[in-house]
């Protein structure tokens, strides 16, 4: 007789990529200043790197003119792959959240604001081996992947990151990391802050097994 208990749910777990998983300041520090230097614009790309986060249109926008920012974050773009992709290192337990997850026989996938064929370079070149990476979503627009790939937890850096997650009814798991202090991420509604994600495959081992 077939079994009538429901089968354990499969774990997808995803994560953001910038000051998540990797740090990506000198990269994109070096980005602005190409583009600064291609442009005639100053831009404080010292200050630009402590608000990573949101998609370039949003930094831009300090910097130049509205109607400008459309074609300066195309060409913000186009600059990256130079200037950007190099001088980005994993962030500590980066690697060891995502072997975590594959030793549950579960899938690590990476949703993320940046540009996604940028976002694939810089996956590639640090060295890590994520299951999907999609780019091109901020905020609420994660849901998207999320839901599309069943992914029932989202790691993120920024309050941004909780807005996703909320959205796509996943657990929110944050790391102040980034540019946002564990308290705003708490009382953005993140369900778990971890110190870094060197504290996740503990994190994952308490509670993976109590919900399969």
């Amino acid at each position: 007789m077939a079994s009538t208990e429901n089968p354990a749910p499969a774990l997808t777990v995803g994560f953001d990529l910038d000051m998540t998983l990797i740090d990506s300041r000198p990269g994109i520090h070096a980005c602005y200043r190409a583009l600064a230097e291609r442009t005639g614009t100053y831009i404080d790309a010292d200050l630009v790197v402590t608000r990573l986060g949101p998609p370039p249109e949003t930094e831009l926008a300090h910097w130049y003119p509205a109607d400008q920012v459309p074609a300066m974050a195309d060409l913000y773009r186009s600059l990256y792959p130079e200037h950007g992709v190099a001088g980005a290192t994993a962030l500590p337990g980066a690697r060891e959240a995502i072997a975590a997850i594959r030793a549950f026989g579960g899938r690590a996938i990476i949703v993320t604001a940046k540009y996604e064929p940028n976002a694939k370079l810089q996956v590639e070149c640090v060295g890590l081996e994520p299951d999907a990476v999609i780019g091109s979503l901020w905020a609420e627009q994660k849901a998207e992947a999320l839901r599309e790939h069943g992914a029932s937890v989202y790691v993120g850096d920024h309050v941004g990151d909780i807005r996703g997650a909320r959205a796509a009814g996943a657990l929110s798991v944050a790391v102040p990391t980034g540019p946002c202090p564990a308290e705003e991420l708490t009382a953005a509604g993140a369900d778990v802050v971890l110190a870094d994600l060197t504290h996740f495959p503990q994190w994952l081992a308490g509670y993976w097994p109590a919900r399969a």
